[in-house]
C-alpha cells in the first residue's frame, strides 16, 4: 500500500533540510491531475513539494523506458532554452517527490482576478514569450522526449471522441446511426486536417492557470509550469489554449490582436495570418470539445465535479469556432448536430 503523501513529502524535506522536527507544510489546491502539491518550510524560505503518485501515468512512463520524469526533462529542455521555468532543488523520484521553486500563488488566473487591468499586457507578455520559445525550440535534441509523442491522427481523433463519450452518452445524449455518421464524419475531419500540419514544440495546456506571474522591476514575467506532457504539434495548439481558456472569457477583437501580434513576431504576411486564423478555428474546434468532455469525465472518474461549471462555456467556443468554419461541410453539419442535441 502506498504511503500516505504527507508523510512521505515530510520525511523527504527532513532528509533534504538535515532537520528531524515537524515540518510545516500547507497542501494548495491542485489542478485535474492525481499529482498533489504542498508548501513547505525550509528554514527561512519555502519551497513547493510535488508528489506523484506511483499509480501516474507519469510515473508508469518512467518506469517502462528507464529514464527520468518527464516533468525534469522538459522542464531541462526548456531552461536551456532561455524559457523561464522553476529551478529544481531537490529530487526524491524514487519516493515520488520533488522539491521545486516556490513561485507565490499567483497563477496569471489568480493575478487576473485582483488586476484585471493587467491583461492585455499579460497576454500580450504570453504570446510573445510563446513566439520565441517557439523559434529557440525549432530544432529539438535527437532523444528528446518532445519528439517520441505528438498530436498526430489517433490521438485528436481519440480526443474528439472523449467528447461523444462523455459529452453526449454519458450525459444520456443518444446517437442516431445517422448522427453517429456525422459526428465520426467531422472527428475524421478535425483529426486529418490537423496532424497534416507541419509539427513543433508544444506545451499542451498553455493557459492561465499554468502561467505565474512574478513582478520584477522592469515589469511582469510569466513562467511555464505544468508542461510535462509537452509533444510534437501544430505551431498554433498553445495558442488556442492560451486564447480559448476554459477559464477565462475574451473578445473576439482581443483574440484577433493577440493573433496579429503573434504573426508579427514570426514575420508572417497576411496570407500566413489568414492560415493562422484558419488553424486556430481548426484547433479551437477539437481542442474545446475534447476539453468539455474532459471535464465530464473528471468528474465522473475522479470525482472531482470542480470543472463541470466550465461545460458550457466550453462548447461556446466550439460552436463560435464552427460559425467560423461553416464552409468545410462536416464542421457545418456537426454544427447542425450539436444545436440540435445540446
Amino acid at each position: 500500500m502506498e504511503q500516505d503523501p504527507l508523510t512521505t513529502v515530510g520525511r523527504v524535506v527532513s532528509r533534504y533540510s538535515g532537520r528531524d522536527a515537524p515540518v510545516p507544510t500547507e497542501e494548495l489546491r491542485g489542478g485535474a491531475s492525481t499529482r498533489r502539491f504542498f508548501r513547505v518550510q525550509l528554514g527561512q524560505g519555502t519551497a513547493i513539494a510535488m508528489h506523484v503518485p506511483g499509480q501516474s501515468q507519469e510515473i508508469a512512463k518512467v518506469a517502462d523506458h528507464g529514464r527520468r520524469w518527464p516533468f525534469l526533462e522538459v522542464r531541462d529542455l526548456l531552461a536551456d532554452r532561455g524559457v523561464r521555468v522553476p529551478s529544481i532543488m531537490h529530487e526524491a523520484c524514487s519516493e515520488g517527490v520533488l522539491l521545486v521553486e516556490d513561485l507565490g500563488d499567483h497563477t496569471l488566473a489568480n493575478f487576473l482576478s485582483e488586476f484585471p487591468e493587467q491583461r492585455e499586457l499579460l497576454y500580450k507578455i504570453a504570446v510573445r514569450d510563446l513566439a520565441v520559445a517557439q523559434r529557440a525550440l525549432a530544432e529539438l535534441p535527437s532523444n528528446c522526449i518532445v519528439r517520441e509523442r505528438a498530436f498526430d491522427y489517433d490521438l485528436l481523433y481519440w480526443e474528439v471522441e472523449h467528447f461523444r463519450e462523455w459529452g453526449l452518452e454519458a450525459q444520456g445524449v443518444e446517437l442516431a446511426s445517422q448522427d453517429r455518421a456525422t459526428f465520426d464524419a467531422a472527428a475524421d475531419f478535425l483529426a486529418r486536417t490537423i496532424s497534416g500540419w507541419p509539427r513543433g514544440f508544444v506545451h499542451r495546456d498553455y493557459q492561465s492557470r499554468n502561467l505565474m506571474v512574478t513582478v520584477a522591476p522592469d515589469g511582469p514575467r510569466l513562467t511555464w509550469i505544468d508542461f510535462q506532457d509537452a509533444l510534437l504539434g501544430p505551431r498554433v495548439y498553445d495558442l488556442v489554449a492560451l486564447l480559448t481558456d476554459s477559464y477565462q472569457t475574451f473578445s473576439r477583437d482581443f483574440v484577433e490582436a493577440r493573433l496579429d501580434e503573434y504573426a508579427g513576431h514570426l514575420g508572417l504576411d497576411q496570407q500566413q495570418r489568414r492560415q493562422v486564423g484558419e488553424e486556430f478555428d481548426t484547433i479551437t474546434v477539437q481542442r474545446k470539445l475534447k476539453d468539455a468532455g474532459r471535464f465530464v469525465f473528471i468528474d465522473r472518474v475522479n470525482k472531482n465535479p470542480d470543472f463541470l461549471r466550465f461545460v458550457e462555456p466550453t462548447l461556446a467556443k466550439v460552436r463560435a469556432g464552427l460559425t467560423r468554419l461553416a464552409h468545410h461541410a462536416p464542421l457545418r453539419e456537426l454544427s447542425a448536430l450539436l444545436d440540435r442535441l445540446l
